[in-house]
């Protein structure tokens, strides 16, 4: 890849791509482990008791954690609905995707990686916590301002590989129509307890890839 890049003219107003990322290392690995482990038990006690009859001493105690260690992983209960540990998996495999492949085949490629590994259960997790985001009102109300951290990623990670600036409108208006269809795709999981999650973000994706025809 680096000789092609060498090999390439740049145009002006580009930029090289970062360097690789190093992996994550045990610390970190330990704090996403207890924090999918806390999000779990909340998942099963939401399931079992209902949302709102669920408190925060319930589900620190199903855990295994203190409350104050809770609230450290899960600022808000909102919150347990709110994450997943995708975005930084999906960014990754991004990186990795050939060269050859432009921005939105790469992000299909990534999605398609990172998604399509869940097993049926981690599957059947994700639609109930987009349910879960997309009925409860307060997660739903604030679900715009969990996502500027992976926006920035994305958009970070988009711009690198098309050799553009990350303010670049291009790229700004790619990354929206990105979140679009993505937002569109957890709305129809939402609504059909049947949908294959996974089937319906490759599905938007690739009628962005071509186009969005109707």
């Amino acid at each position: 890849m680096s000789g092609r890049m060498a090999a390439t003219p740049r145009r002006a107003g580009r930029v090289p791509a970062p360097a690789a990322r190093p992996a994550p290392g045990l610390r970190e690995r330990k704090k996403a482990s207890l924090r999918a482990a806390i999000q779990r038990q909340a998942l099963r006690l939401f399931r079992e008791q209902g949302y709102e009859a669920t408190t925060v001493s319930q589900i620190a105690a199903a855990a295994e954690v203190s409350e104050s260690s809770f609230f450290r992983y899960f600022p808000t209960k909102e919150d347990l609905v709110r994450w997943d540990a995708f975005d930084p998996l999906i960014i990754s495999a991004l990186r990795v995707q050939p060269a050859r492949l432009g921005p939105l085949p790469a992000l299909r490629a990534a999605f398609r990686q990172v998604l399509g590994e869940l097993s049926a259960a981690q599957r059947a997790e994700v639609r109930e916590r987009l349910a879960l985001a997309m009925t409860i009102l307060p997660a739903r109300a604030t679900l715009l301002d969990t996502l500027g951290e992976p926006l920035r990623q994305l958009t970070a990670a988009l711009a690198a590989r098309a050799g553009r600036k990350p303010a670049d409108p291009a790229v700004r208006t790619l990354v929206g129509a990105v979140l679009g269809v993505c937002l569109a795709a957890m709305f129809a999981a939402a609504e059909d307890p049947r949908a294959d999650v996974v089937a319906l973000v490759d599905e938007a994706m690739g009628r962005l890839e071509a186009g969005l025809k109707l």
